[in-house]
């Protein structure tokens, strides 16, 4: 082998596909019954999209994309998040045209330059949702249950929901200007980063990770008695529609989630069993997001849900379904010169949506019964020369080791019969 896969990447192989389809389809049942429909975008855009939406004080911006030089000198980055890609298609495709809210959901790879740990790589799937064209707190309400539903759903217990409101451009300069003067005794006792952030965005120091910039932003004036009016009226709905459907939270004043696209309502799901890596779930409002790209003002809402992070929870707690790939059919051929009849046959049934398999390497009629088994086959079809003489063949039910001979031009009735396909 010359090399292995990138550091912070993994196969995910055929043994592990069925939990990710499991996961996938409760998102996708979800995501239909909240009425959001998919959307599919590239792998890589553009990087002053992320420049500019996400923000250039972000770690993801400053330390974490994969960015290149393409073979037209145009600067590219693979998406380190989908938020910012769905709001750029959503104005180059004129989607506000459409009757708003536009709701969508997408599923796929983002990319990241971190340090690989368990649930979080560098090439990372997330499952998440944007409501884009409504400024009502009912949005707000609706994406934070969309994505309780989806981890309930999944069988997640011990969810913890912490919700906030950041603000928003006319009340938020009063909280950077108390910030900074409360941050500023303590300026050269920050990281470089909290320092590097002092002027250009003080509301990212906290959120540093760093454990002695955690110490000094203790106590540290809170947004939330900064808002106007309207941020404090649209946060107060968001909580008193929650508290509707039942939905328990918890107020925290530091938490601002970790781009600077977010306005009002932010919030972050956690897993608790998880430790360190507990956050399952987050995202918030974006009111400026869609005109800081191009469009017209238009507001946006939605969250990214790591599904990685969602399936090493699941795996935890032995809540993935036991499910193992079954086979309808698998054809044994004794002997070679069966093959052409036996291959043709296999060929019917495919046609007729069974799923079949064949000996592709010249075992014996023992060692193909036991891949029949290795394979969970339903039925297994004995193509002896004795049978072939009639024009038949031998149907061998495995769950009961029964066994019949059939003709080959009854085959397809003798199985549907059966119900192999479970239908």
């Amino acid at each position: 082998m010359l090399t292995g896969a990138p550091r912070g990447t993994k196969d995910i192989l055929p043994s592990s596909i069925n939990a990710w389809r499991y996961v996938e389809g409760i998102m996708r049942d979800v995501c239909r019954e909240f009425a959001y429909k998919e959307i599919r975008t590239p792998i890589f855009e553009h990087t002053e999209l992320f420049n500019r939406g996400i923000g250039d004080t972000t770690d993801v911006v400053e330390k974490e994309m994969y960015t290149f030089l393409d073979r037209g000198k145009r600067s590219i980055t693979l998406r380190p998040e989908n938020t910012a890609s769905v709001v750029r298609s959503f104005v180059e495709n004129k989607m506000y045209a459409n009757p708003l809210p536009v709701k969508v959901y997408y599923i796929g790879p983002m990319f990241r330059y971190d340090r690989p740990q368990a649930g979080r790589m560098r090439q990372f799937h997330q499952f998440g949702i944007e409501a884009i064209g409504s400024f009502s707190p009912a949005v707000d309400a609706e994406v934070i249950l969309l994505s309780l539903t989806v981890l309930k759903r999944l069988g997640l217990k011990d969810l913890k929901l912490k919700i906030n409101s950041v603000g928003c451009p006319n009340c938020r300069p009063v909280h950077r200007k108390l910030l900074q003067d409360f941050l500023r005794p303590n300026f050269d006792k920050l990281c470089p980063d909290c320092q590097s952030r002092f002027d250009r965005n003080p509301l990212r120091i906290l959120d540093c990770k760093n454990e002695e910039c955690k110490k000094y932003t203790e106590g540290a004036p809170k947004i939330t008695d900064c808002l106007c009016d309207e941020c404090k009226e649209h946060f107060q709905k968001v909580q008193e529609l929650l508290t509707a459907a039942g939905v328990e939270y918890e107020l925290d004043s530091n938490l601002v989630r970790g781009l600077d696209y977010y306005t009002k309502t932010a919030f972050e799901i956690q897993y608790t069993p998880l430790g360190a890596q507990s956050a399952v779930s987050g995202g918030g409002r974006y009111d400026g997001l869609v005109e800081e790209i191009g469009g017209p003002a238009t507001p946006g809402v939605g969250f990214a849900m790591g599904m990685e992070r969602v399936l090493l929870a699941l795996e935890k707690q032995n809540l993935l379904p036991e499910s193992q790939d079954s086979l309808d059919v698998f054809a044994v051929v004794p002997d070679t010169k069966n093959l052409s009849l036996a291959f043709k046959t296999i060929v019917e049934l495919r046609n007729a949506g069974l799923s079949c398999d064949l000996d592709f390497m010249g075992r014996s009629f023992k060692a193909q019964m036991k891949q029949a088994n290795r394979e969970n086959a339903k039925f297994t079809l004995i193509f002896g020369e004795d049978e072939l003489s009639r024009q038949a063949v031998s149907v061998r039910n495995m769950a009961d080791s029964s066994q019949t001979e059939e003709k080959i031009a009854d085959l397809l009735t003798i199985l549907n019969r059966h119900e192999v396909q479970g239908k």
